[in-house]
């Protein structure tokens, strides 16, 4: 559905470039979950809205993005809006504040509607209803403010704004970050039968917390620095993690269904790289406790360690992707 090759998204800034996201390649399957992770700042959140909405100061510097044949990166503004909530969707980074607060749900929903071609009211009005009821959310809350909901009620309207129109592919950027730990259960739940439902096809989550990629991905991309370190079977990624930097991200994240007392969690040494004057080598080779000699001047190869299954590592061996 979604094939991304040697994707560069940098920012311009009067100093230089931010190189945010650089060389990154990966493909999203019909009827999966793809996960992505990183520590803030990896690219990852840069890497999905490139691909939905491109604003200064994001600057396409190379690379393709096809997603059912047409390259997202050459798009042009029209044809981009007519694709955005009907063909790709996204849920955002802050979707609890990302509903118009002047504008009541149902009239927020209707816009949208009318912009791709409806003209029917009662029809939409019907839709939502129904999408109020799949949430579990209360008809009337069609009639409300966004400041009249609460956190999760907020989160979960958005949720049926971004897939009224059934999209092919949704993107779910950091949508569980804010919220508590059952109301991120109740929405990992809502995807779950968004996916089951056949409103959506497919789908992106994005987060820094691999216990929930656990629970809803199929596969996991690990990035770091603008980077991809490793991509694989989520059950290879969480169990058998080959990457360094999986290993400490993995090690520095409370684990689901596990007792807090009986966690050692660590933090991952050092600090991240500043991406306007990132090293040639591996961008990881200073915070790595394994880094080897080569590992500041030349750059590790993404390789095959296993079954769909790749990490970029001078200590392992492999075949190239």
């Amino acid at each position: 559905m979604l094939t991304v090759e040697n994707l560069r998204i940098y920012y311009a800034t009067p100093v230089g470039h931010v190189k945010a996201v650089d060389g990154v390649s990966f493909d999203v399957r019909e009827g999966e979950v793809f996960g992505i992770a990183g520590e803030s700042g990896c690219g990852k959140s840069t890497l999905v809205h490139s691909l939905i909405l491109r604003k200064r100061p994001m600057v396409h510097m190379g690379g393709r993005a096809l997603f059912k044949g047409r390259d997202l990166m050459g798009l042009s503004e029209e044809e981009a809006r007519r694709i955005r909530y009907t063909e790709l969707s996204i849920i955002p980074q802050y979707a609890m504040n990302a509903l118009n607060p002047t504008k009541k749900i149902r009239d927020i929903v209707w816009d949208l509607a009318r912009e791709h071609g409806y003209s029917d009211r009662e029809e939409v009005e019907r839709l939502l209803r129904e999408r109020l009821a799949m949430v579990k959310l209360s008809p009337s809350v069609a009639g409300m403010y966004p400041v009249e909901l609460s956190g999760g009620m907020r989160q979960r309207a958005t949720m049926v704004v971004s897939t009224l129109l059934n999209p092919d592919l949704l993107i779910a950027d950091e949508i569980t970050s804010a919220l508590d730990v059952t109301t991120q259960r109740v929405v990992i739940e809502l995807l779950h039968h968004f996916m089951e439902e056949g409103i959506v096809k497919s789908m992106i989550f994005v987060t820094h917390d691999l216990a929930i990629l656990d629970k809803i991905a199929d596969r996991i991309m690990v990035m770091y620095a603008g980077k991809v370190v490793e991509i694989g079977p989520t059950e290879e990624i969480i169990n058998n993690p080959v990457h360094p930097y999986t290993r400490l991200l993995l090690n520095s994240l409370p684990r689901m269904g596990v007792q807090y007392r009986k966690q050692k969690l660590k933090g991952i040494p050092g600090y991240p790289i500043s991406l306007l004057n990132p090293p040639k080598g591996c961008r990881f080779h200073t915070r790595c406790p394994r880094a080897i000699e080569k590992c500041p001047d030349e750059e590790p190869p993404l390789v095959r360690v296993g079954k769909d299954h790749y990490a970029a590592c001078h200590l392992l061996g492999g075949e190239g992707q």
